[in-house]
């Protein structure tokens, strides 16, 4: 068996013979490292290393720099989202719950306006399209009536759902931040936040058009109610919240203007997109024509 000095750390020969050979030499201790050298300077070249870090962070600095409103860059950030974003926040506000806010839940970390601009542009031609089979099923079995596509609804879908999807939103933006004033909560919204919400809030109405094609009232009527009934509920959930701390007054008629302005598109995009043409009456037949010489002859004989 070895003996307990054959376990201790011995100096080989050949460390000795440097060492006596050369008696300025450093020598470091491996049980204590933190001791540095007394005379040795080790140097290490890290200036290439620092450069490229120095360059790195020059670079993401600028990356983090926001553009001018002019320039590319500053509209490329509201596109920022990917398809299972969208289609995470489509089904949010497709589910409305109490006590779920949908801008604290799925867009306050980053608002867009990809999936809100394709919602409205979806809605333009489904609402159009919709429009003209619906009238042309409600009237194929009528032999008078002659189908003529109107494509002028694409431009009239256009302007009113756009011009609902921006200046509604910016109106209640302004409201909402003339309201709170310098003291604004953190509760409140920002102008896209707000318009973010009104673009999603619209995409119920995109199945409910193309179930709109039914040629039944009492049917179109009840997916309207349905299709109301989802969209307002998005929007009472979501700004309840920045208008309850103000007067009962003025937050109860917020909120009933919101509903009553998002009922008003939906009910006159459907009395005026799916109309239902009515038949011309036929006319009675005209008199037969009487014969204004036979009737002078015969008038001149009984004289």
């Amino acid at each position: 068996m070895a003996s307990p000095d054959d376990l201790k750390f011995q100096e080989f020969e050949e460390a000795k013979d440097l060492l006596s050979a050369d008696r300025g030499a450093t020598t470091v201790s491996v049980s204590s490292p933190s001791i540095a050298p007394a005379t040795g300077e080790v140097k290490l070249d890290l200036s290439e290393d620092e450069e490229d870090q120095e360059e790195n962070s020059e670079l993401l600095g600028r990356e983090k720099q926001p553009g001018g409103f002019w320039t590319f860059e500053y509209y490329q950030s509201f596109f920022n989202v990917d398809t299972m974003q969208v289609l995470d926040r489509i089904k949010g506000s497709m589910m409305p719950l109490p006590g779920r806010n949908f801008v604290k839940l799925h867009i306050r970390n980053n608002p867009d306006l990809y999936g809100p601009f394709w919602i409205c542009a979806t809605l333009v031609f489904s609402v159009a399209i919709s429009g003209n089979l619906s009238t042309f099923l409600s009237q194929m079995g009528d032999p008078k009536y002659h189908y003529r596509p109107q494509f002028h609804r694409v431009t009239i879908a256009a302007v009113v759902v756009f011009l609902y999807a921006w200046l509604v939103p910016l109106g209640l933006w302004g409201f909402l931040t003339w309201r709170k004033g310098a003291e604004r909560q953190t509760r409140g919204y920002t102008f896209l936040e707000t318009v973010c919400v009104y673009g999603y809030s619209l995409f119920i109405y995109i199945p409910t058009s193309v179930l709109w094609i039914i040629p039944f009232q009492w049917l179109q009527w009840l997916l309207i109610l349905v299709a109301m009934v989802i969209s307002g509920s998005l929007l009472i959930v979501t700004f309840w919240p920045a208008v309850r701390d103000d007067t009962k007054v003025t937050a109860f008629a917020t909120v009933i203007t919101i509903v009553l302005l998002h009922a008003l598109l939906a009910i006159g995009c459907k009395m005026y997109f799916f109309q239902t043409v009515q038949a011309s009456a036929p006319h009675p037949p005209s008199p037969a024509p009487t014969n204004h010489t036979a009737v002078l002859t015969s008038a001149a004989k009984t004289h």
